[in-house]
């Protein structure tokens, strides 16, 4: 496998904690290098130019290096939930999900296994994969590990959690993620400086982009897209990421403006009392709002009931996997 031995004193992530994963040992994101996969299933509750009508091809990756105190998908942040997968297999899901009709190859917190993607994407491009690879990450992410996805991934879909490096230390663990936030983002447009989008059809596949713009009906082949979870309690914090992220790209990338935090029984937010209800209609008018009057043009927003929808998918069969 290329560059196992960047496993062997893992420093994919910002954490940098040094740890043999190749042997076993596992990091500070839960996981040794033994590709553990959770879920791999169509999943319909991205923004519209991802899951489109039929589908995002979403491989579910066990582990993450942040471990939010509000993270939804606890079991598997965790690095429990999961099965176990020779390299081999990930090609073959891949492959498996592209004869479902899914629009894209969704690849949900995979940071940690960066060397195992690379290798598992131009095996399965080798067979006949045509579907573009999408990397959805929390944004917590090393340059050196981004670089070595140039030509493997087609659009990043990177999290900007905070700006303020004391909200990060509370609820992430990572005072240092604005700073990571930051020059993640910068890699990833440096890779992918448009976006780019093209129309959606029965077959799905190997469709040429044609627009600059998301327009309804489309879905997204090349660029940027970054989320903001709003939290109750913290619309300033909020702003100051949209106030940066318009300032510094402008219209070359789009925001997912997202509402639907949700408050969670586990206990780890008993300390942070805003944490322990839901987002406010009115909350989250004015983030949008304030979106509006700085001058964004492209960005998804959430409107009705979405914020009281569930966007937790059940990990406990291992579908797909």
């Amino acid at each position: 496998m290329k560059n196992r031995n960047l496993y062997e004193k893992c420093n994919l992530c910002p954490r940098g904690c040094g740890v043999d994963r190749l042997h076993g040992k596992m990091g500070v994101c839960g996981v040794s290098s033994t590709l553990r996969i959770a879920r791999a299933a169509l999943h319909f509750w991205e923004e519209p130019c991802i899951s489109g009508t039929k589908g995002s091809g979403a491989v579910f990756f066990s582990g993450c290096s942040l471990h939010c105190i509000f993270c939804q998908n606890e079991p598997i942040a965790q690095g429990v939930a999961g099965k176990d997968i020779p390299p081999q297999r990930l090609a073959e899901i891949f492959l498996e999900l592209q004869e479902k009709g899914a629009n894209n190859i969704n690849l949900v917190t995979p940071g940690q296994y960066v060397p195992h993607i690379v290798e598992a994407v131009e095996e399965a491009r080798n067979q006949g994969l045509c579907l573009p690879i999408v990397y959805n990450t929390g944004g917590y992410e090393c340059v050196d590990t981004l670089k070595m996805l140039e030509g493997i991934v087609d659009v990043y879909l990177p999290d900007f959690k905070y700006m303020d490096e004391k909200l990060a230390g509370q609820f992430s663990h990572g005072a240092d993620y604005p700073m990571a936030a930051k020059a993640a983002v910068a890699e990833m447009v440096r890779q992918k400086p448009q976006c780019l989008f093209y129309p959606e059809n029965p077959e799905g596949k190997g469709q040429p982009c044609e627009y600059s713009e998301y327009k309804e009906g489309t879905l997204i082949g090349e660029g940027v897209i970054v989320r903001q979870l709003l939290l109750p309690g913290h619309s300033k914090d909020a702003k100051a990421v949209t106030g940066y992220l318009h300032e510094t790209y402008g219209n070359r990338i789009y925001l997912s403006m997202m509402s639907q935090y949700t408050p969670l029984s586990h206990g780890k937010t008993g300390a942070f009392p805003e944490l322990q209800r839901r987002l406010t209609h009115r909350e989250y008018e004015r983030f949008v709002d304030y979106a509006i009057a700085l001058g964004v043009e492209r960005a998804f927003v959430q409107e009705g009931k979405t914020a009281e929808e569930s966007f937790i998918p059940d990990f406990s069969s291992g579908e797909g996997v």
